[in-house]
């Protein structure tokens, strides 16, 4: 469990609360010990169950205030309702604002969050945010299997700036995922050389597999010699496991932002590196008021 793994490192124990559901399925929350007064941290992703884990949320950080907590910091390794951030059709809703507004009025202090889908995400909160890089603990993996000539390629064009510093930061190449053409006639390819070369795919998260899927399946026609995946939220939803069992890539790795189910923990392919260390830092840092910035330089 990622936050007892937190505490662990702070050398703490994990506050008591009671967490349940009425007969109705409304959910309960009851803190089980003073908290007035105190700097209290929150840990929780808005992974599936999404809508239950974020309800669980807003009425913890709720009965944290009315507990008269002095500062109510929450930190959500996985933010869910992030992918819609932005009004791209007409008639949808902005969930990444709904959700920024519902936490802010549920009476968080300060958010902690590890890579959002989108930056601009920051300024739907009126309170401080500290947006981590998860990409971070995948990098110091990614420098031990170095295998030599490796490429790093991005899975579409809004993941281009996040594998260029990886590439950058890695001292190997960057290639970029094409996709185009229609659902009937779709057409794929990798711009840049990956042709007898160990190549790296990079993401923010994987959900469907489909994209990640897809990349790899590009690499392989474009005469890859190894395809291994690196994602920071392993969301895994519809079908993904299948999909990534059955695909070229030979492993994919991911962080334990979100929590694994039996069944994905024993996939083959499936490799986690543990975010526990840097968000334990980072709380260190927030408590004792120093830069949080210094620790991605």
């Amino acid at each position: 469990m990622l936050s007892q793994s937190v505490c662990s490192f702070l050398g703490l124990a994990l506050g008591r609360a009671l967490v349940g559901r009425f007969s109705d399925g409304e959910v309960r929350v009851e803190i089980d010990q003073n908290v007035r007064g105190l700097d209290v941290y929150v840990i929780q992703s808005l992974c599936p169950p999404v809508n239950e884990n974020l309800v669980e949320l807003l009425v913890l950080i709720d009965a944290l205030k009315r507990a008269s907590a002095r500062r109510i910091n929450v930190v959500i390794p996985y933010y869910g309702y992030g992918r819609q951030d932005q009004k791209d059709k007409p008639r949808v809703s902005i969930t990444a604002k709904v959700v920024a507004d519902l936490l802010t009025v549920a009476g968080l202090n300060r958010l902690v969050t590890i890579d959002l889908h989108a930056n601009q995400i920051q300024g739907f909160f009126n309170v401080p945010v500290d947006h981590l890089y998860g990409t971070e603990v995948l990098l110091e993996d990614a420098k031990n299997n170095l295998r030599g000539e490796d490429t790093v390629v991005a899975p579409d064009a809004g993941g281009v700036e996040r594998a260029r510093v990886f590439a950058k930061r890695l001292h190997v190449d960057l290639a970029i995922m094409d996709h185009r053409g229609t659902e009937v006639s779709p057409s794929s390819c990798i711009v840049g050389d990956v042709n007898d070369r160990p190549v790296i795919i990079l993401d923010d998260m994987v959900d469907t597999g489909q994209t990640l899927v897809r990349t790899a399946e590009a690499a392989q026609a474009a005469g890859a010699s190894s395809i291994d995946a690196y994602c920071v939220h392993a969301v895994l939803s519809g079908g993904a496991l299948r999909r990534i069992e059955r695909s070229p890539i030979r492993s994919l790795t991911v962080t334990d932002t979100i929590p694994h189910s039996a069944e994905v923990a024993q996939t083959k392919k499936l490799r986690t590196v543990t975010i526990a260390p840097l968000l334990a830092e980072v709380i260190r840092r927030v408590h004792n008021e120093d830069s949080v910035s210094s620790l991605f330089r």
